[in-house]
């Protein structure tokens, strides 16, 4: 559609008619990217980026992708174990300068490892958002309705998001630095994205074309910054200020979304998913992120259901899809499980794949790779229910179609 073409034609109403419509799928924008270990394949792009400014949506723009961030973060972590700052298997106490052990199993200690995979027994009824900028990831920590005292921490699968805020602040911990700028070091920037958590780290370019998130009536709900960078872009401290500079790293993990602020543009999600093809090794720039051996032990299962040893949906979202997850690495999903109560296979082809899904503020999203293919996918569309409706798996009808390539 060519919007000078419409103004001209019957101008600025007819345009905002043009822009509140949402498209056949109920979706908004759509963004769909296809890809192999040595480039981009395919692009879709559809709707608007911001309604009211009639932008259309390119490839090229950042989109707050929820849950595809802890991908992200555990690709840090694992850029932090290859330097010898971290430890898997260790007791996550010894980097959080605190003991941290859930209270009804107070001698298991709790690892990298089980934090990464969804089995540290952490679960998100104490919330794990809220904490402000003055505040600590502790207190949360502490409250004992953020535990699970019926299984023991690394038998039982349970996807919580208060798992990454405390990997976070582990991080923070052992290297001194904001979570937010040690993964633009560690990950984003070698890997030539424009990427960033939360705003403070985007460029202005970025910023400028920030998608806005809307819900499925059209409702603006999250970044819809009319082209300016927000005046806080964390959560505030309990004074109502907002003042970075004060911020110690390794207090509060939560700060800048390490389980769900990822904003990125498509392009730049593929570049995530042509390293993890390239097994460590993105072939678009030669920068190696991760050893074949790393990327490897990211996408070897450490968790499949079995119908008793873990939940197959997020407890905390109104997407209670049964049979959703079935399968984990470490900050992978593995789809195609063949087994009794999963529908993880929105590709209707049987074939393992690895990856993470994201929905949030009206986003759903996915970056899903074929390592023996070689191939790879990435879509996010705006505008959708917080439920995946009217898919034959646990996925929606539309990630169905983005699957089956169109």
């Amino acid at each position: 559609m060519n919007i000078g073409r419409v103004l001209s034609a019957c101008g600025l109403s007819c345009l905002l008619l043009v822009a509140g419509a949402a498209h056949a799928d109920g979706s908004i924008a759509s963004v769909r990217i296809g890809f192999d270990r040595d480039g981009i394949t395919s692009v879709q792009t559809e709707g608007f980026a911001d309604k009211a400014a009639a932008r259309r949506i390119t490839a090229n723009d950042p989109v707050r992708v929820a849950s595809i961030s802890k991908l992200v973060t555990t690709i840090g972590v694992m850029r932090l174990v290859e330097a010898g700052k971290l430890e898997l298997d260790a007791d996550v106490s010894r980097y959080l300068g605190f003991k941290l052990r859930n209270p009804a199993f107070p001698d298991v200690p709790i690892s990298l490892r089980m934090l990464v995979s969804h089995r540290s027994g952490l679960t998100d009824a104490a919330g794990y958002w809220q904490t402000p900028l003055d505040g600590r990831l502790r207190d949360t920590l502490d409250d004992p309705h953020a535990w699970d005292r019926e299984h023991v921490p690394g038998t039982y699968f349970r996807y919580t998001n208060l798992n990454f805020p405390v990997v976070a602040q582990v991080m923070e911990r052992v290297t001194g630095e904001r979570f937010d700028h040690l993964i633009q070091r560690l990950v984003l920037e070698p890997l030539g994205t424009g990427a960033c958590f939360g705003w403070a780290a985007c460029d202005d370019a970025g910023v400028v074309r920030a998608v806005v998130l809307y819900d499925s009536s059209g409702k603006p709900l999250m970044d819809d910054n009319h082209g300016r960078r927000p005046g806080c872009t964390v959560r505030p401290a309990r004074d109502g200020s907002c003042n970075l500079s004060r911020y110690r790293p390794g207090e509060n993990g939560a700060l800048f979304g390490p389980q769900c602020g990822l904003r990125i543009s498509g392009v730049d999600l593929a570049r995530i998913g042509m390293m993890l093809l390239g097994d460590g090794r993105l072939a678009l720039n030669g920068a190696r992120l991760l050893t074949p051996e790393s990327a490897r032990a990211m996408a070897t299962p450490l968790w499949q259901y079995d119908g008793r040893n873990g939940l197959t949906f997020e407890e905390d979202s109104d997407d209670h899809q049964p049979g959703f997850f079935c399968r984990w690495g470490m900050g992978m999903q593995i789809l195609a499980t063949h087994a009794d109560g999963c529908r993880d296979d929105p590709f209707a082809d049987g074939v393992a794949r690895i990856g993470h899904s994201g929905t949030a503020y009206g986003v759903q999203a996915g970056i899903w790779l074929d390592r023996e293919r070689g191939s790879g996918v990435a879509w996010f569309a705006t505008g959708m229910p917080e439920q995946r409706m009217d898919g034959r798996s646990a996925f929606s009808a539309l990630e169905e179609k983005f699957a089956g390539g169109k």
